[in-house]
């Protein structure tokens, strides 16, 4: 008994070391020695004109992050209900700091809903779920997670170095020094949590003042959704969804519906003749999904159209979608 307890505690201690030699191992490890960066830097240089030197030091000051690796690799998370999912995101409090936050950039909410023909309240709930208004943006330096991902995640290193080779354009075009933002874990960025590819796509100087700043000004990141929503083709004066329900003498299941990276497949019609019943605000042309959202007692029932789709370019969860929709309508019937 002893001697196992002795091995026990001599595997822990094993464990724990090797656990901090990997740990100092990155530490100690400078980023502009890596292979790779040597090759990205390289590239910058000569294919978008950066300088060599300003970018050896640039690197020379990013640090990896295992906790961001670790993000990143963690399984996900036992899926949610609806039922779950949805009191995360709406609560009184972010109701009411949505009503505010409407209140007090009206003007401009009011604008971008002419000009883009998305409804203030879509913008503000985007920007209430994904940010709380603003108020938690990521506390990760966009570079550091970046370079992170983009060196030593292999899973999907060509993607994030993609996604760093925006963010230095980005900084390049806006003037900024890269080390000086902050984001997510994994890279996404300001009120609206874009990533870099997105900024350079989509972010847009709403105000007129010569710069994209999503992160601190309401009119720039109110506009950039917007404008993010329009370019994924949001029909103006269209509904998003209606709530419905199934008959007895249904041919649908749950298999039927659709929780992430929907299509817009069958029509309303197609729906009415397997089992939907109930009002809807379009005609039976018009191309739907089933949403099938489990409360703690029951089954609730949607139909989703192009607009929901377009709120699913966002974040490709369907639940995300409906809490969004859902969080939109709570804000603006509490105005």
């Amino acid at each position: 008994m002893l001697i196992r307890k002795s091995k026990n505690i001599l595997g822990l201690i094993i464990l724990v070391l090797s656990l901090c030699s990997f740990s100092h191992a990155f530490a100690a490890e400078q980023v502009v020695d890596i292979p790779d960066v040597q090759k990205f830097i390289n590239e910058m240089v000569s294919e978008q004109g950066f300088k060599q030197d300003e970018l050896e030091s640039l690197f020379k000051q990013v640090k990896i992050k295992q906790k961001i690796i670790d993000a990143m690799s963690r399984p996900a998370e036992k899926s949610k209900a609806w039922y779950e999912y949805r009191k995360i995101f709406l609560t009184d409090k972010r109701i009411k700091q949505g009503v505010k936050f409407w209140q007090e950039n009206s003007n401009v909410l009011k604008y971008a809903q002419e000009v883009y023909g998305v409804p203030a309240e879509i913008i503000v709930a985007i920007i209430g779920v994904e940010t709380f208004y603003g108020r938690l943006q990521g506390s990760y330096r966009v570079m550091d997670a970046l370079s992170t991902l983009a060196f030593k995640y292999p899973k999907r290193s060509k993607f994030f170095r993609g996604e760093l080779k925006h963010f230095l354009l980005m900084s390049k075009d806006q003037n900024f020094d890269p080390l000086s933002k902050k984001g997510s874990y994994a890279g996404a960025m300001g009120m609206g949590q874009f990533i870099p590819s997105s900024f350079q796509s989509y972010a847009i100087d709403f105000n007129g003042d010569g710069e994209k700043n999503i992160w601190t000004n309401n009119e720039d990141a109110i506009g950039s959704v917007a404008n993010y929503f329009k370019r994924h083709g949001w029909k103006k004066d269209q509904p998003v969804a209606d709530q419905v329900n199934l008959s007895k003498s249904t041919t649908l299941t749950k298999k039927d519906s659709c929780r992430r990276s929907c299509k817009l497949k069958m029509s309303v019609a197609d729906f009415r003749q397997k089992g939907v019943v109930g009002e809807t605000q379009v005609d039976d042309k018009t191309a739907a999904i089933l949403l099938w959202l489990k409360q703690k007692n029951n089954n609730e029932y949607w139909l989703g159209y192009k607009n929901f789709y377009v709120i699913s370019r966002y974040n490709h969860s369907t639940l995300y979608s409906m809490a969004v929709y859902q969080l939109s309508q709570e804000i603006k019937n509490s105005l």
